[in-house]
């Protein structure tokens, strides 16, 4: 009898423990309150947690995905309208198994240009919607006397996207190695130091991408700070920064192996700049993160100007592939 009772015990001791760690399953939402009232862009942080590892989480804003980022942890800026809004923050475990919390937001004024985040920052999100994009095939290549690429971009594409928006991208053509490159003017903010570049990616045939680059440029006047990052893909399979002095790439040591096809991947790159140089703080993709600490000197300009870029570079075949850049964000202050 003692045994039974001990088993039994035991037994119900673990039924606890499980219960209680059940309890702790779920979504916990930072920023915004349940049934506040704030203003556009909405600052969304997250976290969720459940029996097994989360693989996913997901802001819907009145039934519409407008985010979606890997891991348990989410942080971004969100443009919305005016007025009262449904918000489901969900989250996947491994399984596919789903938590969500659910709740009412309020909001108040909308901006789709900068809005502050901090003594003289701005917000700028949803860069791939915004028109006037900007293109070319010759000026991607070796000091901007590139071979000539066969390419495109679509905007406000369906799918494959996380908010019904995406831009397209595409490169072909005959000549080996040509590259292409997109760019977004945001205008000009001298007094901005620091940056955050948020986006997601998807590609179809990352087996054809030579590299994947994604950059951020400032001009103040007299110096010209260039943020270039890429993925180089087949050389080495490491991020590459570049040195604007001395006009060339150089290897980080952080690996940046192909892309997954056929799947949303998300990247985040950090820089900040002094007076006289670009200094590459750290990227995090898929919810990695590397600190990079490369510094290299700027050079002489005439110019003032924010912009992002994007750019695909053709491999020895110039095999044509596609890409879509969704919730593109640049944050500086």
């Amino acid at each position: 009898m003692m045994k039974i009772a001990r088993k039994s015990w035991f037994l119900c001791a673990a039924a606890i423990c499980c219960a209680a760690a059940s309890a702790f399953a779920g979504v916990t939402v930072s920023s915004p309150a349940s049934g506040s009232t704030t203003n556009s862009p909405v600052h969304f942080v997250a976290s969720a947690s459940a029996g097994l590892p989360i693989a996913a989480m997901m802001v819907y804003v009145d039934g519409n995905g407008l985010y979606k980022t890997s891991g348990a942890h989410l942080d971004t800026n969100l443009n919305m309208g005016t007025g009262a809004h449904s918000v489901i923050v969900q989250a996947w475990d491994t399984k596919g198994n789903v938590v969500k919390n659910a709740f009412g937001l309020n909001v108040g004024s909308s901006s789709t240009g900068s809005t502050p985040s901090g003594s003289g920052g701005a917000v700028r999100s949803l860069i791939e919607t915004m028109p006037g994009w900007e293109s070319c095939t010759v000026c991607a290549g070796v000091n901007a006397h590139g071979p000539v690429a066969a390419y495109g971009s679509q905007q406000n594409v369906k799918s494959p996207s996380l908010n019904g928006r995406s831009m397209q991208f595409n490169i072909g053509g005959k000549t080996p190695y040509a590259d292409a490159i997109w760019w977004k003017q945001l205008g000009a903010s001298n007094s901005a130091t620091h940056f955050q570049y948020d986006l997601d990616f998807y590609i179809t045939a990352p087996q054809f991408a030579e590299a994947l680059e994604f950059d951020v440029n400032q001009s103040i006047g007299s110096r010209k700070f260039i943020f270039g990052t890429e993925c180089n893909i087949k050389g080495g399979g490491v991020w590459d920064v570049w040195d604007t002095a001395n006009a060339t790439w150089r290897h980080t040591g952080v690996g940046c192996s192909a892309p997954a096809a056929y799947k949303w991947h998300h990247l985040t790159w950090e820089f900040y700049r002094d007076n006289a140089a670009t200094h590459f703080v750290a990227v995090t993709l898929d919810g990695v993160k590397h600190y990079v600490n490369y510094t290299y000197y700027s050079r002489a300009v005439s110019a003032n100007e924010i912009n992002v870029a994007f750019q695909m570079d053709g491999d020895y075949a110039q095999h044509p592939y596609a890409a879509w850049l969704n919730n593109v964000t640049l944050r500086y202050w």
